[in-house]
């Protein structure tokens, strides 16, 4: 039986929706963040040593990184329907945006968050002017332009493309939909189109919405 160690609000809801799409039965374990600081429990450290989520565990097997999860459930559970075949343009793209997710947009869209922070609890109450003022720069010099370059690359692609491999669905927007989920609450995207499109595609599919009941709807 395959577990899912789900840490409330946080990447392992893709991983839920991938194994909704697989047919397959699983468990979950739901872990909460501590409310001051938004971490993940001690307890996650006795599953993997980082103490992070997703994890999951199959059998002997634990397996960490929302990449390396998707690629071992659709290798080990007959996942062939969710990956373009090999050799094809639109393999080059799946392996693209598999691992372009975490690489490059969700480093930034993290920073996102932690700046946005900086003018509120629990950053001391005599720092947050101080603070704010750190954020406001580093959201106008730099995280601003750098978002908006990726949501026009996103934008761009999806123009040429229904989903981001192709015109099929596949395992990479299940891993593209943590970034676009936290680009949606960090950006205005009425000029984005395409991206809006996939997003209301991506909640139709009747397994996201069942992976949703069962782990939570995002929120950042």
């Amino acid at each position: 039986m395959i577990t899912v160690h789900h840490l409330e609000n946080s990447r392992s809801q893709r991983i839920l929706w991938l194994l909704e799409e697989l047919g397959i039965e699983y468990e979950i374990r739901t872990y909460r963040r501590d409310p001051e600081t938004l971490l993940a429990p001690a307890a996650l450290k006795e599953v993997h040593p980082l103490g992070k989520s997703p994890v999951i565990t199959d059998d002997a097997h634990t397996v960490a990184e929302s990449g390396a999860i998707i690629e071992y459930l659709v290798a080990r559970y007959d996942g062939e329907a969710l990956v373009p075949d090999a050799g094809t343009p639109e393999h080059l793209r799946y392996i693209h945006w598999l691992h372009y997710a975490e690489g490059s947009a969700m480093p930034l869209l993290v920073m996102k968050l932690v700046f946005s922070r900086l003018g509120k609890p629990p950053v001391p109450a005599i720092l947050r002017p101080v603070g704010k003022l750190l954020a406001d720069g580093v959201h106008r010099k730099f995280l601003d332009p750098q978002l908006r370059l990726h949501l026009d690359y996103w934008e761009s692609e999806l123009r040429q493309t229904a989903w981001f491999a192709g015109n099929d669905f596949s395992a990479a927007d299940i891993q593209m939909s943590f970034p676009l989920l936290a680009a949606e609450s960090r950006a205005d995207l009425s000029h984005y189109p395409n991206i809006r499109k996939v997003l209301q595609n991506m909640r139709d599919r009747p397994a996201y919405r069942r992976a949703i009941e069962k782990g939570g709807e995002f929120r950042l």
